[in-house]
């Protein structure tokens, strides 16, 4: 980026590697030591603006574009951040988990347990090593969508700035189909249904979880019992035709039959003795049209070996979903 200055103001070039990024998140990648909170102050008083407008922290920026920024304390002044460079090691275990590259797209299979962006206690995921999948790129690949931490499976990058504007819009108009296996304590006692069931927050502050509420976001969730283990777990296909935060996990814990090793929404009665304590849930099959093409592009990711050893434990044979 350059960076010019004039009466303590300065304009500052958004950059290739930052295209289609949200301002609050360029701001938290060059400007870590800026609180959430005087951002959004100087964004409300116009003292930060992009090419001289005003923008809310939500709007998605495009290089070249000029992000005027108000006189800042040494505090917040803090230099341009750099990503880290990528250690040999990371480099190689998520290059081993790519399933799918083409000019355009890369997928991979992402385990449990990495993060996709960062966060106040997060500092290693999968955006800040994006720089081990360019192949000797020009562009940096760019998260299109998200999995939570504890999922694991088919996540899709976009490999320019085009292809990720076509996914982005791809993802808000849900012409993307998304499979999901879960092994979940008890069985649906319907073989094969639609939850539909708002959700919204609550729970105290650092303990915050999703729930059901006449008032929240509308979540609706496709599900079928692929086979099950004495009534006493259940393998599901589930298919969510929305994308509330955490949707998967409270709507099975709304069916009264909690994702195995989900402490968080099913409490201790979530764990089943001889199995990992992990969340057993696993993004099997992304379906999207291709942002070149539009040719219906379909990626699937295999269950890792911990996944592979659950479904054997319970008898289950991936083969036959």
């Amino acid at each position: 980026m350059s960076t010019t200055e004039q009466n303590a103001v300065r304009h500052m070039q958004v950059s290739r590697d930052d295209d289609d990024i949200r301002v609050d998140r360029w701001f938290k990648r060059h400007f870590p030591n800026v609180p959430y909170g005087q951002l959004a102050k100087w964004l409300r008083t116009g003292q930060v603006r992009v090419d001289g407008g005003r923008v809310k922290p939500s709007v998605r920026l495009s290089s070249g574009q000029e992000i005027r920024l108000p006189p800042m304390a040494p505090a917040t002044s803090k230099p341009e951040r750099t990503e880290p460079k990528v250690s040999a090691k990371d480099a190689a275990d998520l290059q081993s988990c790519v399933i799918y590259k083409d000019d355009h797209v890369i997928a991979i299979n992402k385990p449990s347990g990495l993060a996709v962006q960062g966060g106040s206690r997060t500092t290693h995921h999968v955006d800040g090593m994006l720089d081990a999948l360019r192949y000797g790129a020009d562009e940096r690949p760019r998260l299109v969508h998200r999995l939570d931490k504890d999922t694991s499976g088919v996540l899709v990058l976009a490999r320019t700035r085009q292809a990720a504007q076509t996914l982005s819009r791809s993802f808000q108009g849900r012409s993307v189909d998304k499979v999901y296996w879960a092994l979940v304590m008890g069985q649906p006692e319907i073989e094969a249904g639609t939850i539909d069931a708002p959700l919204a927050k609550g729970g105290d502050y650092g303990q915050e979880k999703m729930g059901g509420a006449e008032d929240g976001q509308s979540a609706e969730t496709d599900y079928r019992i692929i086979d099950h283990a004495a009534g006493r777990v259940a393998w599901l296909e589930l298919r969510p035709r929305t994308g509330r935060t955490h949707q998967l996990r409270a709507h099975c814990a709304l069916m009264g039959t909690p994702i195995l090793g989900d402490g968080k929404y099913g409490g201790r009665e979530s764990f089943f003795v001889g199995l990992p304590k992990r969340l057993h849930l696993h993004a099997q099959t992304l379906a999207l049209p291709h942002p070149a093409s539009g040719e219906r592009l379909e990626v699937s990711a295999p269950l890792d070996a911990e996944l592979r050893g659950s479904w054997k434990f319970l008898g289950f044979d991936p083969k036959t979903a």
